[in-house]
């Protein structure tokens, strides 16, 4: 696959980088998933470790594996949390326990259980790794609980449309479900590739990364809502017959999904076009997912196999 930024080829360097570095990165996250067999079933998760591994590489090829193991592992753990809330959790209090179990890892808590063991070994290696995890460790925190917050609400929602499981509790009445794009995408942090970005900008340290990052967030915020529907208008199949929260399932006509998607890769290079400059690793690294995630799902794919 070709490597571009902002639409310019990177080059075969360091395409031939990418070529190198997956394989690398797959037999990480493979270990990771052997090491955790509860968390990851071979159906619907076979698949997972060789894609999401080209995802991470061809996304940062100008990186090292070691500095790809953060995000690629962080990646990881997002496809087993979806995997219980969205589709073993059948009560309320299941997603309930699961966020409320994960915020406690997250804030230094022994962990519990297969999930919460593996949250606690990322944030373990991370702050053993980083010397940035001091500082930023709230960063890392608050995005971890927007993911999980935005999970638990759209299992909400699909309790409400009748989709598996008991309806929401009566406190959730006020929270219908939408009908509109603004409103289903107040979730979009369900994606997480928001939490893998902080991740990963505190596992390099890079300095100016660190200076823009008030910046870097708030595109990745931007790009986090394209991948969230990229990831719509190429899995609606699978994500009808799971019964998953979809925007063109929701009634959004799928061409208002793609003109969205525009207006998102608009707003994301008018955030980081000051930032070319001063921050270009950063920068890049946004422009790249943003790329790479338009044309893997682009061509219809996913990184789940079948149930």
């Amino acid at each position: 696959m070709e490597i571009t930024v902002r639409g310019r080829p990177l080059g075969a360097d360091l395409a031939r980088d990418a070529a190198r570095l997956a394989p690398e990165v797959e037999r990480d996250l493979s270990a990771r998933m052997a090491a955790h067999p509860e968390l990851f079933p071979a159906s619907p998760m076979g698949p997972v470790a060789g894609r999401l591994s080209k995802a991470i590489a061809y996304g940062a090829p100008w990186h090292t594996a070691d500095e790809l193991r953060t995000s690629a592992r962080t990646s990881l753990w997002i496809f087993a949390v979806d995997w219980l809330v969205d589709h073993r959790a059948t009560e309320a209090a299941e997603v309930a326990g699961i966020v409320e179990r994960c915020a406690a890892v997250a804030d230094g808590r022994p962990p519990v259980d297969p999930l919460t063991r593996f949250l606690a070994e990322l944030r373990d290696d991370l702050a053993a790794s980083s010397l940035a995890f001091a500082e930023y460790e709230p960063v890392w925190r608050e995005e971890l609980l927007r993911m999980l917050q935005a999970m638990r609400r759209e299992w909400q929602w699909k309790a409400r449309l009748g989709a598996g499981g008991a309806p929401p509790a009566a406190a959730d009445d006020g929270d219908p479900v939408p009908t509109t794009l603004d409103g289903y995408l107040a979730i979009a942090d369900n994606f997480g590739s928001a939490w893998v970005n902080a991740a990963h900008w505190i596992a390099t340290g890079d300095a100016a990364v660190f200076a823009h990052l008030d910046v870097l967030r708030r595109a990745g915020r931007v790009v986090q809502c394209a991948l969230r529907l990229l990831n719509d208008l190429a899995t609606g199949d699978r994500e009808t017959v799971w019964n998953d929260i979809n925007a063109v399932a929701l009634g959004v006509p799928a061409e208002a999904v793609k003109a969205r998607i525009g207006d998102l890769a608009d707003e994301t290079e008018r955030i980081l076009a000051p930032l070319r400059r001063d921050c270009p690793q950063g920068a890049n690294y946004l422009s790249q997912q943003f790329q790479w995630s338009r044309d893997f799902y682009g061509r219809g794919h996913d990184y789940w196999g079948s149930l």
